[in-house]
């Protein structure tokens, strides 16, 4: 089984490192080249263009791919979506010059839109019952409404820096993406298929949880269990010999802080926290 990943750009990075974190370690993934195999004989990693990727799938190229929702979208290809990985969030917003009379989606009727995202622009307006005309670039979207090639721009965006300093105005959003797993509809109740998105899903479930163990008086049970914010119950064990217990639980990052203080009030000791490697639910 083949799984399409970015071969370059900021989205390579994390999606190797989730790869790894899930255990499908590559084994000869040096740079340029175009496969890379696993740990497991079965999977085998192909690099490409994250644009390019949703067509890989769906041509058979690959069974799973790993890109951007916005990549799927454009392509218009059919793919089924396993799993969003929460990662290389961005939006495709539409945007007009902040001193033009441009202010709503409506104001374009008849107008020109200016964008690398040709089919995803289409669709909005289409579902939208405006008529505009589409001119598709390859780069410098921004520009176009200054030099007079468009009058709004249809564009990707993280922080809304690039379209500020570029004094452009968001009138409206477009799409929401994130990078994603997919699958082409084939080979979706493949049991390798199954394998590989359970390991992701684990690496993802497991971000901002953390494994909390501590030691505390049997008689103040009760009193822990109310100041965890775990999933679900604890896991509690007697120790032997003593009165205590060992309490172990899973509860998320954030709240560790607070919960350490709470648990110390109510007698437990020995507290110990780990990070979580994966998480399966």
């Amino acid at each position: 089984m083949r799984i399409a990943v970015p071969n370059k750009g900021r989205l390579h990075e994390p999606t190797v490192d989730l790869l790894e974190r899930a255990g499908l370690h590559l084994v000869d993934g040096a740079d340029r080249k175009l496969y890379a195999n696993t740990v497991d004989p079965d999977v085998t990693v192909l690099f490409a263009r994250t644009n390019d990727i949703p067509e890989y799938v769906a041509d058979g190229a690959a069974d799973l791919g790993i890109t951007g929702y916005d990549q799927v979208r454009e392509s218009a290809v059919d793919l089924d979506e396993l799993l969003d990985l929460e990662y290389g969030t961005c939006r495709i917003v539409l945007a007009a010059p902040e001193e033009s009379n441009i202010t709503a989606t409506s104001d374009l009727e008849g107008g020109t839109v200016a964008t690398e995202f040709p089919s995803v622009t289409r669709d909005f307006f289409e579902e939208a019952g405006i008529d505009v005309d589409i001119t598709e670039v390859s780069g410098a979207t921004e520009l176009t409404p200054h030099v007079d090639m468009a009058d709004a721009i249809v564009d990707i965006t993280s922080t809304g820096t690039t379209l500020r300093m570029n004094r452009l105005e968001v009138i409206d959003e477009v799409l929401e993406s994130s990078v994603r797993l997919f699958a082409r509809p084939d080979v979706v109740d493949d049991e390798k298929v199954e394998h590989v998105s359970t390991a992701l899903s684990s690496v993802i479930a497991a971000d901002n949880q953390r494994y909390l163990m501590l030691n505390a008086p049997k008689e103040n049970l009760d009193a822990v269990k109310d100041v965890i914010p775990g999933m679900g119950g604890p896991t509690v064990m007697d120790i032997a010999g003593t009165d205590q217990v060992a309490i172990h639980a899973v509860v998320e990052e954030d709240n560790v802080f607070e919960a350490i203080t709470d648990l110390k009030s109510v007698g437990a000791t020995d507290i110990l926290v780990t990070e979580i490697e994966r998480l399966v639910e």
